[in-house]
């Protein structure tokens, strides 16, 4: 204590010279130290020889001008390779069918008849009050699934105008027709005897689907309707037949665009799971189904892409169809409510 007090006086001014500066001193107390540390560089704790050749080799990268190949180098040197992968997508509260219908029927037996049946079923539709399975879909589409049908049709019109996409859309729909004509001539050998058409056969779809046809056996309906008596809707079904020993609802489509993947066929699973629920139910049939499969053909002939659902995939798809289903009723219920002229 006496010394820092001999100090203080030593830094007051002179009696003698009271405008001269008491002179500096370079002290320090304890506290003042750890009060007051000196700020480090942080560039300065860096192990640089441990960096030293990445610095060599990026400064290398730039000579007398970047180029986009240097600067793709330069970051693969400073961050690694680039990652592919998508950042992944934070899952949405998955919605659940407040009415809840099972697919399968309890009391059917899931297992097929050991025998095939001479004559498939063949129930023609009958127009009624309850909606079709197509019009549920096309009244439910999301706002991304409309925005993307307009502008198709859009841009169609723009090049053929609009008689010529009618046209085009009525020639699809013939193409359509004419083959499954052509596999109800296949898959039915007696309609061929009838004095079918060879050209049929002939066509670009239906060589397209020869390696699927060889796996097809048992056809059970063809071109059949099928109604859901508790959920009241209905649809005009393809085929049922076994596809490599299962039992499915086939549904055989047409498209210009390849589609090796089942979420490339849109609401078409949402449409087989349909009918396979409806089919479960309906008393024309004897039978139950638990799997589907999706057919996309191609005119060209160039191989059809199968797309096999089996029970499980099914009942996925069969929550999400109940929604498209209960969507429909309330759209169709808001609108019964709704006054004249709104």
């Amino acid at each position: 204590m006496k010394a820092f007090q001999a100090v203080c006086r030593q830094l007051r001014p002179s009696k003698g010279f009271p405008g001269e500066p008491a002179p500096r001193m370079n002290f320090f107390t304890s506290s003042y130290c750890f009060g007051r540390k000196k700020k480090m560089n942080p560039y300065e704790e860096v192990d640089q020889g441990k960096y030293s050749d990445l610095v060599r080799s990026v400064l290398s990268c730039r000579g007398s001008a970047q180029t986009p190949e240097s600067l793709f180098e330069e970051d693969a040197l400073l961050y690694g390779p680039v990652s592919k992968r998508h950042p992944p997508k934070q899952d949405k509260e998955a919605k659940v069918p407040r009415n809840w219908f099972p697919i399968f029927n309890p009391e059917r037996d899931v297992r097929p008849d050991a025998s095939d049946p001479s004559v498939p079923l063949k129930i023609p539709l009958q127009k009624k009050v309850i909606p079709s399975v197509t019009r549920i879909l096309q009244h439910t589409m999301t706002p991304q699934q409309v925005f993307y049908l307009e502008r198709w049709k859009q841009r169609m019109v723009l090049e053929l105008g609009e008689d010529g996409f009618a046209e085009y859309t009525s020639n699809i729909f013939l193409q359509g027709r004419r083959f499954h004509e052509a596999l109800e001539s296949i898959l039915l050998p007696q309609v061929n005897s009838q004095g079918r058409g060879e050209d049929l056969l002939e066509c670009g779809y239906i060589e397209s689907v020869q390696h699927v046809l060889k796996d097809v056996s048992g056809v059970r309906a063809l071109e059949s309707a099928v109604q859901h008596e508790t959920l009241k809707y209905a649809g005009l079904l393809d085929c049922v037949a076994e596809y490599q020993g299962k039992l499915c609802v086939i549904d055989w489509k047409t498209s210009e665009k390849p589609k090796p993947f089942l979420r490339n066929t849109f609401d078409n699973p949402l449409q087989v799971v349909a009918y396979v629920g409806a089919i479960n139910y309906d008393a024309n049939y004897s039978f139950q189904v638990q799997c589907g499969l999706i057919v996309v053909a191609y005119k060209d002939g160039s191989p059809a892409h199968p797309h096999f659902m089996d029970a499980e995939l099914c009942a996925q798809y069969w929550a999400k169809w109940l929604l498209r289903l209960e969507e429909y009723t309330e759209k169709k219920n808001q609108n019964v409510q709704k006054p004249d002229g709104q």
